[in-house]
């Protein structure tokens, strides 16, 4: 098959510190994961995305990598990554892991190394290396926190960050390099020529352990540019000359980026775009601002919002554009991720969700459902900053990373060990959502997660390869999926009108067909076989 199979994808994010603990240590690991196959299989999901596994000190959730080539040793070990992979394999599942490719940890031998020498290395630095502090500025600073971090060993000068100051960036060249500036290597010195073999090595070593691919963090951050522009450019050719190699040796391995690929002009290098909860798209459909405020965009009200004051224009106008000159782009749209909050956040309740996740699962993008989404939890606002999940003073990443809520037993089922010692604390509330409590529910929202996915799988119209033609973008939120299926929203309390023909419904809830016309409750849906030139 090739890369083809990411197109009939369906994603299951694991953030593996919280999903299952099965050694008691507060913290979750590989054979947690392996332990609860059985329940990711029943969703219907057909790959795991997890986040880093890689040794690591976390002093960035793990996205620091002080060993690329180990487990961490709190997750277990690479044979324990290896028997998953085989034992996900059996079920139908395939595995993607994610690559911090643009940075390390200080706590990298690499790192360790150049610190501690009085200058460049003769075989060519794999960091960027200033002994002055630069002149020009650098645009990924953010005020108040430089890029350039003083170094705090022998070597003399400054090295550039990726984000935090333990995330030296690895050193893949400079766009536009010249003589009055010698720190800055151009992109074939021997330094960056290091990383991109040893990126290379780094790839290869896991797939040949089986995994299906890697979803890349900052993976335009690589070749430097103060105005970027060349850079990603740059950036970009480095992904098309692994994609060649790729290509060659390991055909069906898929490359995803964080956030949309460039467009250069050429092949595009990646399999699929994202659209990162925290950017605009996803979050115009979604972020209610209970969960903190983005610096990426001004708040604004969600379109699916119990008060119906939102759009689907900002969200419908990215998608065009990433589908702009590349009709059938992947674009993977997630239920919710690591990095921000959760579709049940503040005031949202799971009677919201359905028309959530309908339109997650029936748009026509690769769907990733975040772990915990398919019963419903909740972010948990005010809890500590944990392994630098306050990047931003606005925000904190912990209440959308907390532990998997499997059962009413001690620690929700997550853990044995004693509650202070959790990676994180469990959703205090007493009718917090488990899997066991609604796994023989047919009302829950775990029931209504499998169905949804199921009517996916086993409708190619519902899935990626068809088209999708909106025909009604407010409240009711409405579209035709291969010119088959109708698929009807309406995320406000409030109810609402479509002027439309509907054929035999599938799957309807609060939805009446009257007088040619679909009368929606509020938080009502429907999908139904759409009647010969539905407008």
């Amino acid at each position: 098959m090739g890369r083809e199979w990411l197109a009939d994808a369906v994603l299951y994010e694991i953030y593996p510190q919280s999903f299952a603990d099965s050694d008691a240590d507060g913290v979750g690991d590989l054979r947690g994961v392996i332990d609860r196959l059985d329940h990711i299989a029943s969703l219907g999901v057909n790959v795991i995305w997890f986040n880093p596994c890689f040794a690591s000190p976390f002093v960035d959730a793990g996205y620091d990598v002080s060993d690329y080539l180990r487990i961490a040793p709190r997750y277990g070990t690479n044979d324990d990554l290896a028997e998953l992979v085989v034992k996900a394999r059996e079920r139908g599942i395939r595995v993607l892991l994610d690559l911090v490719a643009g940075h390390t940890s200080i706590e990298h031998p690499w790192f360790r190394q150049e610190l501690a020498a009085g200058g460049p290395a003769p075989e060519g630095d794999r960091y960027i290396w200033a002994e002055e502090l630069p002149v020009r500025s650098w645009t990924r600073d953010v005020p108040g926190i430089p890029a350039w971090v003083r170094s705090p060993g022998p070597r003399p000068g400054y090295y550039l960050k990726n984000f935090y100051d333990e995330q030296p960036a690895l050193n893949f060249g400079w766009a536009g390099a010249g003589p009055d500036e010698p720190w800055r290597d151009p992109i074939d010195a021997p330094g960056p020529m290091r990383n991109r073999q040893a990126l290379r090595d780094i790839i290869a070593f896991w797939l040949d352990l089986g995994v299906a691919g890697f979803r890349v963090d900052m993976a335009f951050s690589l070749v430097k540019d103060e105005e970027l522009t060349q850079g990603y450019a740059e950036t970009v050719q480095l992904w098309r000359e692994l994609r060649t190699w790729l290509e060659a040796d390991y055909p069906d391995a898929v490359l995803i980026p964080e956030g949309g690929e460039p467009r250069t002009g050429g092949p595009l290098a990646f399999d699929a775009d994202f659209f990162l909860v925290i950017k605009d798209a996803h979050a115009s459909l979604f972020n209610n601002q209970y969960a903190g405020r983005l610096p990426f965009q001004e708040p604004r009200e969600p379109f699916f919002d119990a008060e119906g004051k939102g759009s689907t224009r900002p969200f419908l106008d990215a998608w065009n554009a990433a589908r702009d000159g590349h009709p059938d782009r992947p674009i993977i749209l997630a239920t919710a991720d690591h990095d921000f909050d959760r579709l049940c956040c503040g005031p949202r309740t799971a009677e919201q969700l359905g028309t959530a996740l309908i339109f997650l699962f029936t748009w026509g993008s690769v769907p990733c459902l975040y772990y915990g989404d398919e019963i419903g939890m909740r972010y948990l606002p005010g809890l500590p900053d944990v392994e630098g999940s306050i990047c931003n003073p606005g925000y904190n990443r912990a209440g959308c990373r907390t532990p998997m809520q499997w059962d009413a037993g001690p620690n929700a089922g997550f853990s044995t060990a004693d509650p202070a010692r959790l990676y994180l604390p469990i959703d205090p509330a007493p009718d917090r959502p488990t899997v066991a409590a609604q796994e023989n529910d047919p009302d829950s929202t775990l029931a209504f997660v499998r169905k949804l996915i199921a009517l996916r799988q086993a409708t190619p119209a519902l899935g990626t390869r068809a088209s999708t033609r909106v025909i009604a973008e407010g409240y009711p939120f409405a579209y035709v999926r291969g010119e088959s299926h109708l698929v009807v929203l309406n995320p406000r309390r409030e109810p609402a009108t479509l002027a439309v023909g509907a054929g035999e419904p599938i799957w309807t809830s609060g939805v009446t067909v009257r007088d040619g016309a679909l009368e929606i409750d509020g938080f009502g849906y429907g999908i139904f076989a759409a009647q010969p030139g539905a407008a």
